[in-house]
């Protein structure tokens, strides 16, 4: 539902150059919802304009661009328009070339107040991209031309200088743009236009110049470090995490793959590990770690003791976890505060149930986000687990995605999370009866990569669907959709 202020000011923009000549004239209070909807129905004209005089000292897109009193409609949730997003850029652009209006012209000229535009916080859904929208690497792109070109292009109109303007954006970098981000972080030193980056993902970059790019990076402004697919280990770990440890205000870090390195005398890796350990110490902030895919098996207490604050989400996928390390989680000051957690790819079908029903239990006031894909639960360890899991009242999302279930399994499931009033997405697997000559306990890879029977699939999902329309929540999605989209959208906002 729209207001009737938002249907104004939607009909006020529909001709765009009266509205344009008509901003300086309108309450500043009116900016912010002006601001949305010309982002929205892709105003451009208006929307350049807007930021070029734009009233307010900040301009944030997670402020503005979410779900409002005017209208229910959260942009954040949605990949950016191309279009809106180039007209800001180019409003920012307008901006920086035009000088601070002086004393004498204040009656006729709104002030330019803007001192920091806040692009963080767009969706990242790592969806194939719509060509009429702009992806974060996209994004990324446009911003760093617009930071070259003004170091470039160096003179503004006569008259007074600009009033330097901080834009903070999330970063995404790889190795083809590793060098065209890196010049545009130089050209911001010093310039009108300072680029802060928010959010760092560097994706499969070597280590030195993972080191020169973090060198780059605005100590005070950094909140979320990601290196994905960097096999460091232990070694090259050791040179990166302390330009890491700097980031004093970081909240989150994800890291993958570090384990010890086969070629090195053991003394060494130890060292290492200690060294690493010792940096993590550093971390006054952190919410959030995670460590795919490493090694930490009966060291989890030793890194999660190093860390100053309890953490809020952790993520320990295929990490080849003991039930020690599950143990010491459930008792730590950890559990008690995690609203995701992620134990994908870690057997907990044997010695490891127990103590990760103690974790469950434990954390069980908090738990948002539950994430068990290939943890070889079967029927018999579900249904062992469904009384403490239903406990779970604030659930989410829940993913058990290349689990050896059975329908009759996923059936229980699902009537008991009928008590579960949060829970919005379950990412389930294909039901072993809808598999043919399955070896039994089926590995994990069989079920990811055997064919199954779709006729038999169809009956399953028409028959959850009935379930959950004749329990009344026909607004919880059951899907098998590995990537559980939507409980990746639902849960963006919960760590802001």
């Amino acid at each position: 539902m729209h207001t009737l202020v938002f249907l104004s000011t939607r009909q006020v923009l529909q001709c765009q150059p009266a509205a344009c000549q008509a901003l300086p004239l309108l309450p500043r209070e009116l900016f912010p919802l002006l601001f949305k909807v010309a982002f929205m129905d892709k105003k451009t004209v208006v929307l350049r304009e807007l930021v070029h005089t734009w009233p307010f000292p900040l301009l944030s897109f997670q402020q503005l661009l979410q779900e409002c009193a005017h209208c229910s409609r959260a942009l954040l949730q949605e990949r950016p328009s191309t279009e809106s997003m180039q007209a800001v850029i180019l409003g920012l652009t307008a901006r920086l070339h035009t000088p601070e209006p002086g004393a004498s012209t204040q009656p006729l000229c709104r002030k330019h107040a803007l001192r920091v535009l806040d692009m963080t916080g767009l969706l990242d859904d790592g969806v194939e991209q719509d060509p009429g929208t702009m992806s974060m690497w996209d994004c990324t792109a446009a911003v760093a031309r617009t930071c070259i070109a003004q170091q470039q292009g160096g003179a503004t109109e006569p008259g007074p200088a600009p009033v330097p303007v901080e834009v903070r954006v999330d970063l995404r970098v790889n190795r083809a743009s590793y060098a065209f981000l890196r010049e545009a972080l130089r050209s911001s030193v010093g310039s009108p236009l300072r680029l802060c980056c928010r959010d760092l993902r560097a994706e499969d970059l070597p280590m030195r110049n993972t080191v020169a790019l973090l060198q780059l990076l605005d100590a005070g402004c950094l909140r979320r470090v990601d290196l994905r697919f960097n096999n460091l280990g232990l070694r090259g770990l050791s040179v990166i995490i302390p330009h890491v440890a700097r980031f004093q205000h970081l909240a989150s870090l994800r890291l993958h793959y570090v384990h010890g390195d086969s070629r090195q005398p053991s003394v060494d890796g130890e060292d290492n590990f200690r060294y690493f350990l010792a940096q993590m110490g550093r971390f006054t902030c952190l919410r959030e770690l995670s460590m795919g895919s490493s090694l930490l098996s009966g060291r989890l207490d030793q890194l999660l003791s190093t860390l100053q604050s309890p953490l809020e989400s952790l993520e320990l996928a295929f990490c080849a976890l003991l039930p020690e390390d599950l143990r010491f989680l459930a008792r730590s000051p950890h559990a008690a505060h995690l609203k995701k957690l992620d134990l994908s790819g870690n057997d907990l079908s044997g010695s490891q149930l127990a103590p990760f029903q103690g974790l469950l239990q434990a954390s069980a006031a908090t738990l948002l986000h539950l994430e068990l894909t290939e943890c070889q639960l079967a029927d018999t360890q579900l249904l062992a687990t469904l009384p403490i899991l239903t406990r779970c009242a604030s659930l989410r999302y829940l993913g058990l995605y290349g689990n050896p279930l059975s329908m009759a399994g996923l059936k229980e499931l699902l009537r008991d999370s009928a008590a579960q009033a949060e829970l919005r997405t379950v990412v389930h697997p294909f039901p072993v009866d809808c598999y043919e000559g399955l070896p039994w306990p089926p590995p994990a890879s069989v079920l990811l990569e055997a064919s199954i029977n779709e006729e038999k699939f169809a009956r399953v999902e028409a028959e959850l669907h009935q379930l959950l329309l004749a329990s009344g929540r026909a607004h919880v999605l059951w899907t098998t959709d590995i990537y559980g989209r939507l409980g990746c959208r639902l849960l963006q906002p919960m760590m802001k």
